[in-house]
This record gives structure tokens, sequence and C-alpha cells, in this order.
């Protein structure tokens, strides 16, 4: 039973991350793409990892380091350990230059009229990857031990990341395409970039099972709520709004909200 519940969390990881690889489908699909129906996507997608991290992961972490530790030091590490994640995933967009960032991404007409020289948008396809598959780390983690704590809300997490996996995609497979006129390289770079999530919750289950109690799922649950709260608000929303409108985005999130809030309720 453990080994099938690993599996099926393994399964939806490798899932999330390997929805890169639709992104660059996309890509080749520009003429026909729907940037309005990305930016419904995303804000949906950022909904629901906004919703389902305050209201179910942040109180699952919860309830863990206060059973470990006591009401007001529970309190007080679930705090900790929310803002350490949005900590973390901060510094790990610090440290990568912006126009290196998968967060900065442009409408993908632009950088279809404005193609730059070809070592220029090679090296930006593959530091792309490169960024892609260093965010991925915790993203994957995040997927992982979601699922195997509770299945549904695995498939929650893991369908929210595999839509704001999308535009990653296309980060990576425009320059290198547009770079090398090659369609295959820029798919396989693009997908590749997604397996850094499966090999993110493989390492960060390796690293943590021998350890883990009611006090590491507590910190590993409060850490991932504030990551995926982040990327809601760094990452999703502003590229839901550059490749559609305010309204569309924000009209995704609540609908993102309400459907994750009224899936909560049918297995309460």
């Amino acid at each position: 039973m453990i080994t099938e519940n690993i599996l099926f969390a393994l399964g939806l990881t490798v899932f999330a991350g390997l929805a890169t690889g639709i992104g660059s489908i996309m890509s080749f699909l520009s003429k026909k793409f729907n940037p309005k129906f990305l930016a419904g996507s995303l804000g949906f997608s950022a909904g629901v990892m906004i919703y389902v991290s305050l209201v179910e992961i942040f109180v699952k972490a919860k309830d863990s380091l206060t059973a470990a530790h006591g009401l007001k030091e529970g309190n007080i590490y679930t705090v900790i350990a929310f803002f350490a994640g949005i900590a973390l995933i901060a510094l790990i967009d610090k440290l990568i230059p912006s126009f290196e960032n998968p967060h900065e991404i442009k409408n993908i007409e632009e950088k279809n009229l404005y193609p730059a020289n070809n070592k220029k948008l090679l090296r930006m396809g593959l530091f792309s990857a490169l960024a892609i598959a260093i965010h991925n780390f915790p993203e994957g983690l995040a997927t992982f031990m979601g699922a195997l704590t509770d299945p549904t809300l695995g498939i929650s997490i893991a369908v929210a990341i595999a839509i704001h996996n999308i535009p990653e995609g296309i980060a990576v497979s425009v320059p290198i395409y547009y770079a090398t006129k090659n369609r295959k390289k820029a798919f396989w770079l693009s997908f590749l970039s997604g397996l850094a999530e499966p090999v993110g919750a493989i390492l960060g289950y390796f690293i943590l099972r021998n350890v883990f109690n009611d006090s590491t799922f507590g910190v590993i649950f409060a850490g991932v709520a504030g990551i995926m709260v982040y990327i809601s608000l760094d990452e999703l929303l502003p590229t839901a709004e550059e490749y559609g409108e305010h309204h569309i985005a924000i009209g995704g999130l609540i609908g993102g909200m309400a459907v994750m809030a009224i899936s909560l309720l049918l297995f309460i």
C-alpha cells in the first residue's frame, strides 16, 4: 500500500513536470494560440494554489506541528516555516538573472516578431531550461508530498502546477527553435526541463524519509504552502495578465478558488 502511494505520488509529479512539453507544442502552433485562454488558465491555477495552500496545506501543517509541540509553539513554527518557504523560492528567483528567469515571460507573438541573433537566443533558451529545472525542484516536492498525504489534494496541486508549467515550456522552446530552426531539439529540451520535478520529489523523499514525523511533515507542508503562494503571486498572476487581460486573470483566479473550495467540501 505504501509502495502504491509512492508510485501514485511520483506519477502525479511526473505529469505536472512534463507539462512543459505541452507549452513547447503550443509555441509551435502560435498562430492558433489563444493568449486569453492561457491567461484564464494561469489565473485559475493561481486560484487553486493560493486557496489550497492557505485553507488546506497550511492548516494540515499547523495541526501536525501543534500535535508535536503544543498550541503556541506549533503555531509559531508553522508561521516560520511558511515564510521560510517563501524566502527559499524568492532566493532562487534572486539568484537567476531576470532575462533568463522563466517568470519573466513575454508574449509569444513579441518573441516571434523580434528575434535576436542566434547565439543570444540559444543562450536564453538554455538558461531558461536550467532556471526552470531549479524552480521545479521545490514544486516537485510540493506535488509529491501533497499526493503522499492526500491523493485528492495531490491531484489538485499537480493540475495547478501542470497549468503553470505550460508557459515555462514556451519560455524554453521558442528561443531555442528560432536559434536552431530545430523543432525536435526545442521540444526535447523543454520536455526534459520538466523532469526536475520528479527528480526533486525523489531526492526530497529519500533525504527526509528517515526523519519523517509530525514535526518534519508540518515544516515541509508549511514551507510548501509558502512556495505555492509565492509562485502564484510572483509568477502565475503577472504572467496571466501579460498574456491576456486583468479581468480574465482575476476571473480565472476566483474560478480556481471556487472549484477548489467545492472539491474540498465534497470530501469532508
